[in-house]
């Protein structure tokens, strides 16, 4: 009877111990210093130069054939084509920059809707305010990189 009450209380300590190294090393991750954050963003960490494109939605046409060419680290073309609307095909051209964590670029100069949040091999068109839009046509405002 003793060995058993023996063995119990040493599972206890030993589960306990164990608990608490768990504690202990997400308390230290929860502490990491900002730094460490800023360098895991989309500008630093993903190779985002290229061109990406995809059909976004249009209230009254069938779809704005869109292309939006990262040149280098800071200029931008970008190409809309309203379907059914003719062929003319609008161009926009200047620099762009990075939001302040890193992930979001903002087309200057470009008529807005002009952000997009910057993922792996892709972007994602923003609305007004700069926010991932939702529901049920979210798909459909993804450009895909070529």
């Amino acid at each position: 009877m003793n060995k058993l009450i023996f063995i119990l209380i040493t599972a206890i300590v030993i589960l306990g111990m164990s608990c608490g190294r768990q504690s202990t090393e997400q308390s230290e991750s929860e502490e990491m210093p900002p730094e460490f954050y800023d360098m895991h963003n989309a500008r630093i960490a993903l190779d985002y130069v290229g061109s990406y494109s995809g059909v976004l939605p249009c209230a009254d046409c069938e779809g704005i054939v869109t292309e939006v060419i990262l040149v280098d680290e800071s200029q931008f073309i970008r190409k809309t084509q309203y379907l059914g609307h003719g062929e003319m095909i609008f161009e926009e051209t200047g620099i762009y920059t990075w939001g302040e964590a890193g992930n979001t670029i903002t087309l200057e100069g470009a008529d807005e809707p002009n952000r997009y949040f910057v993922s792996e091999n892709r972007i994602f068109h923003l609305d007004m305010d700069g926010n991932k839009i939702e529901g049920e046509l979210a798909d459909m405002y993804i450009l895909k990189k070529n």
